[in-house]
């Protein structure tokens, strides 16, 4: 994993201390380019400390560590915002980031940005209270706060203990030089508390909500619609880290029946300035279909920091089920429809790891069925969806499969007997990462092939 923007958990408090000293001895420059300017300053006299540095942001000085990476997003719009990799990103997303197919995991990093046009969050943290914020353990390892004195949310992420995350937004202090005027976004005082849920309108992620207005052009046609409310669909499909944009979704349609959208979990590794509520109605207006997916704790013997143990796959299932139904709620996803959970490749080989995925999976079964939506399951071929198809533990409802074999076919194949989820129960995945372009417009994105389940 490439490393970025934020404070290492050993190196966190030299950085901190660094950067107090540079917000205390940094000279003054006219506020007339303080919105449009980043300053990378080391402490006095030394011409840059290897501990860290500040970067300054509408009025905003925040502490930095050495070899930690910074991005501009007004002047890279095309940047992705990753969770996966400690970064500072600083300013609005562009339309169209150039994402992973897939990035997986969380670290530390923090993301700052104007408040205002869908981006406000619901919890608000004056100026004076930055030095004692307490940063919440959440489900989904993340924080979102609006600072009204310097109109910016943001959004902070950790992965396993918020005691980084934490001391940066601490150390984060006003310059007293941003002289424009905060914005005023539209919001109250109310506790230093992540809300239990988005704001209506709004993404869980806190991107902006693209202006209502009529129905696209693309509304389906009477035939269309017959499919749209078929439970399940048959066609090419695609996946990408980040939603694409309205515009891309448009110029790829011709090609595509099926897209994926990650709509939360702890391991979400990139940013969502697009998905909302009103993204998810207008690109079902195009005639596309949806695997809603949840990216949460991973396996104990997998690749990634954010694990379930043995002692706790059935607690985490069922409040990864939980969460997930809470999400999908929130981007207008209906009762009844299909949510997938990505469970990576994992070694099936040990027996007491694969009997904590097996729990897993049940709990998130049979908690998904409680709260009222289908429960299906991501994983690889050869781990998750073999073993969880050869249990005797709850099974869900329908499967998406990983099996870089880039033969596009649902059944046949050697790890998954055709018996096991039919019919139209499967979709695979049959090729990585690539890019592929479409309509002019080229995307990093995994290949599916659907028979199955979908909203």
């Amino acid at each position: 994993m490439r490393h970025a923007v934020l404070f290492s958990v050993s190196s966190g408090a030299a950085a901190f201390a660094a950067a107090l000293t540079v917000a205390g001895t940094a000279p003054a420059r006219p506020a007339a380019h303080q919105a449009s300017s980043l300053s990378l300053r080391g402490p006095a006299g030394n011409g840059g400390s290897p501990h860290g540095r500040v970067v300054e942001y509408r009025g905003l000085r925040v502490p930095v560590p050495a070899g930690w990476e910074v991005h501009r997003l007004d002047r890279h719009p095309s940047q992705c915002v990753r969770y996966d990799r400690h970064a500072v990103y600083l300013g609005s997303p562009g339309p169209q980031p150039d994402c992973p197919a897939r990035a997986v995991g969380r670290t530390e990093a923090v993301h700052i940005q104007p408040a205002g046009r869908g981006r406000t969050a619901r919890t608000v943290v004056h100026a004076d209270k930055l030095a004692s914020l307490t940063v919440p353990r959440t489900a989904d390892h993340e924080m979102r706060l609006t600072l009204p004195e310097a109109g910016v949310t943001i959004t902070g992420v950790y992965g396993r203990d918020p005691g980084t995350l934490q001391r940066i937004l601490r150390g984060t202090r006003l310059s007293g030089r941003w002289t424009a005027g905060p914005s005023k976004p539209d919001v109250r005082r109310m506790a230093t508390a992540v809300p239990s849920a988005p704001p209506e309108g709004t993404a869980p992620s806190g991107g902006p909500v693209p202006p209502d207005g009529p129905v696209p052009a693309e509304s389906p046609s009477t035939g269309q619609g017959t499919a749209l409310e078929r439970p399940w669909v048959r066609g090419r499909g695609f996946d990408t880290c980040t939603a694409p944009s309205l515009a891309t979704m448009r110029a790829w349609r011709p090609s595509f029946k099926v897209t994926n959208i990650y709509i939360g979990g702890v391991a979400r590794g990139c940013a969502q300035p697009n998905l909302t509520a009103s993204w998810v109605r207008r690109v079902r207006a195009m005639g596309y279909r949806l695997t809603a997916t949840y990216v949460g704790l991973q396996a104990p013997c997998g690749a990634h920091a954010q694990r379930f143990t043995a002692g706790s796959a059935s607690r985490q299932g069922t409040r990864a089920a939980a969460d997930a139904a809470r999400r999908a709620r929130a981007l207008g996803i209906p009762a009844g429809k299909p949510l997938y959970y990505d469970m990576e490749a994992y070694n099936h080989r040990k027996g007491t790891c694969r009997a904590a995925v097996l729990r897993f999976v049940d709990k998130w079964v049979d908690r998904l069925k409680t709260e009222g939506y289908q429960p299906c399951l991501y994983s690889s071929a050869k781990s998750g969806i073999r073993d969880v198809g050869r249990s005797s533990l709850s099974k869900p409802s329908c499967v998406w499969f990983a099996n870089w074999d880039r033969r596009a076919k649902v059944y046949g194949d050697p790890f998954v007997p055709d018996a096991w989820w039919t019919p139209h129960r499967r979709v695979k995945q049959y090729r990585g990462g690539h890019r592929e372009t479409h309509g002019g417009v080229t995307l990093n994105v995994d290949s599916d092939i659907a028979d199955g389940r979908v909203y």
